[in-house]
């Protein structure tokens, strides 16, 4: 099912990104600029692991791993986090954790889009192929 993910995406529109990043303490310049750059998002698969690459003017960054396993990763604002991701009903979930903070998003297909959801903060970012 992580197949359906496989493609290039590219940001369209965000609501309520500025507001889940001041929460999770990105400081202002670099929300100013992430709020401004529209990225692309390349998603692969190759066997077991999976890799996710993120590209942008400001900052590109890369994380692969295998679903269920936990793994180290470093944010696009350098924050450094455990991560773990699963397919849950056909969603790809990433779980993040870091100085006793956490923050899960649910990544869900539709019509053409890729739409992720972060809780409990309630940002959405739409991605079109």
């Amino acid at each position: 099912m992580v197949d359906a993910f496989v493609a290039s995406w590219k940001l369209m529109d965000s609501k309520n990104f500025d507001d889940y990043m001041k929460s999770i303490g990105v400081g202002f310049a670099t929300r100013q600029v992430a709020n401004t750059t529209k990225p692309s998002t390349i998603i692969k698969v190759n066997g077991d692991t999976i890799t996710i690459q993120t590209q942008n003017t400001f900052k590109s960054t890369q994380i692969s791993f295998k679903l269920g396993l936990e793994f180290d990763e470093t944010t696009a604002d350098d924050r450094k986090v455990k991560s773990i991701v699963t397919l849950d009903g056909g969603k790809l979930v990433p779980v993040q954790k870091w100085n006793g903070q956490e923050t899960t998003l649910v990544w869900e297909l539709g019509d053409g889009t890729l739409i992720p959801d972060t809780h409990p903060w309630r940002c959405s970012l739409h991605w079109h192929l």
